[in-house]
């Protein structure tokens, strides 16, 4: 081998040079990226998908004319200005209070009273109350409200839906029924109320309350309810003694009544007068509870109000106090009764020339029964003479004197007590 070409000697050069970019060098191989698919299809439909909820929504916001709904035409600015739009809204409750709402009245009780620090005197209103139109005749049409409207009164100021005001005259009312009648001038009355049958109520039945609770500044006010009850029984303490005086039969309604509503209509969905709005269970317990008399009680009483001015009752002519009220040994030392008996009525005075004096009747006979009614107690007692009984009837009854069980035939006679 030469020496001169021993692997050793050779100059190592180097393949690229220092400092110089190589011109020709050898590229890494990647490879080609897939290639894309064409997106102008999808972009199309979601192009015409959000169009159409676009449109859409639009739609619902603007009426057939283009306009938004509620908004009326726009000015030069280009503001909308809004539309209102009036509705009227008929149902068979408005059409009834329609009907009847003139008929019902405010009743105003005006008393003169002595000021106490002068001698003069003026008049001045002590309660308001409801009323209603039941009649008219020629010159005059008549007012049923409630006794205790107007109790006391002097004068009687009668105020129409529309706020003319008449005079009222009393032409006769009634403590035990709650009931009284007035006169007026028939000149501006332009209704009157149809009377119902309330014995074909039914329980959950639709009934309106109209009056004036509160006074006249709630004039005309509709309640709305359902009868809750009929044939109720409500303890009435008259003279506030604490003593039950009468069972009134009543209406239950849920319909709101108030102060002020008191002689107030409550009619049925036909319009008919049904009850007469009289109290209100007051406790604070207790909610939704309206009285009302019902019409087939009130029909009578009304009547004889308004062509007598009273109601001629049946009476016996005695003062009666309930055994129950009696201390045990009185009743077994003065009234010598059986000791099995525990209720009845005590005659306590016989008046001179009664009905009681003529049959026989003794002070401190224990009257237990009437015409084979059992009689408790006071309240069952006139219970039995004002509702079943008239004057001029004949009545057995049943008394313990001295502890003997006596019979006695009694011929009733007018009067406004026992």
């Amino acid at each position: 081998m030469d020496e001169f070409n021993r692997p050793e000697d050779r100059e190592q050069k180097p393949l690229i040079p220092e400092n110089e970019t190589p011109t020709n060098t050898r590229t890494e191989y990647k490879p080609p990226s897939p290639k894309r698919k064409s997106g102008f299809l999808p972009s199309l439909l979601g192009a015409i998908v959000g169009g159409l909820v676009v449109w859409l929504l639009m739609s619902s916001l603007t009426g057939p004319s283009g306009k938004q709904v509620g908004d009326g035409d726009s000015n030069e600015n280009g503001h909308f200005q809004t539309e209102q739009i009036s509705f009227d809204v008929t149902t068979d409750i408005t059409e009834t209070v329609e009907k009847v709402a003139d008929a019902v009245v405010g009743v105003t009780n005006l008393q003169t009273v002595r000021d106490f620090w002068s001698t003069s005197e003026t008049t001045r209103e002590t309660g308001t109350g409801s009323g209603v139109i039941y009649k008219k005749e020629g010159d005059k049409a008549f007012i049923v409200t409630n006794y205790h409207v107007v109790e006391g009164a002097q004068e009687l100021e009668i105020t129409f839906d529309d706020g003319t005001k008449t005079k009222g005259t009393l032409v006769g009312s009634d403590m035990w029924t709650d009931l009284a009648v007035i006169e007026i001038d028939s000149a501006n009355v332009t209704s009157v109320a149809e009377f119902g049958d309330s014995d074909a109520l039914k329980r959950g039945e639709t009934v309106i309350a109209i009056g004036n609770p509160l006074g006249l500044g709630f004039s005309g006010s509709v309640t709305v309810g359902v009868v809750s009850g009929k044939d109720r029984s409500i303890p009435i303490d008259f003279d506030n003694n604490g003593t039950i005086d009468w069972q009134a039969d009543v209406l239950q309604t849920d319909a709101a009544i108030n102060p002020g509503n008191s002689g107030g209509a409550l009619i049925n969905l036909s319009g008919q007068l049904i009850g007469i709005n009289s109290m209100k269970i007051s406790e604070a317990i207790v909610e939704g509870i309206g009285l009302a008399i019902p019409m087939n009680l009130a029909k009578p009483i009304i009547e004889h109000l308004e062509t007598t001015g009273t109601v001629n009752r049946p009476t016996m002519g005695v003062t009666l106090l309930d055994l129950r009220s009696i201390p045990s040994h009185q009743q077994q030392q003065m009234l010598k009764i059986p000791a099995e008996v525990k209720d009845g009525v005590v005659v306590t005075e016989v008046m001179r020339n009664s009905a009681a004096e003529l049959a026989g009747v003794k002070k401190y006979d224990v009257i237990v029964e009437m015409d084979e009614e059992k009689i408790g107690d006071m309240v069952t007692l006139r219970k039995h003479l004002y509702n079943e009984k008239e004057v001029g009837d004949t009545m057995q009854m049943k008394v313990y004197r001295e502890g003997k069980l006596l019979e006695i035939e009694m011929e009733l006679r007018d009067g406004n007590s026992f």
